[in-house]
């Protein structure tokens, strides 16, 4: 499953979400895979793209940083497979 992360960065704390990310890295649960990342530095937002077997593993990562971030996870779907499932039946 692929998911929209959004994270917010909590107040004053850029600072420590670096430091703990340089000396233990994404801490990502076994079968969670990080694909791209995007930082809005005007509001301190962090926009990822990750693959799981499902919200849980995504949650028990997130658990890991919840003391820096606030985050927001929203399964979704490539284009072309929403549009294609969308598609009627023809003849």
């Amino acid at each position: 499953m692929l998911f929209m992360v959004i994270e917010r960065f909590k107040e004053a704390c850029e600072e420590s979400i670096a430091e703990r990310f340089r000396l233990s890295g994404r801490m990502l649960p076994q079968g969670v895979v990080y694909h791209a990342s995007w930082i809005d530095p005007r509001e301190g937002r962090c926009f990822q793209v990750m693959e799981a077997p499902g919200l849980e593993s995504l949650n028990a990562w997130a658990a890991n940083w919840s003391d820096l971030v606030e985050f927001e996870i929203i399964q979704v779907l490539p284009s072309a497979a929403y549009w294609s499932a969308r598609v009627p039946e023809q003849g």
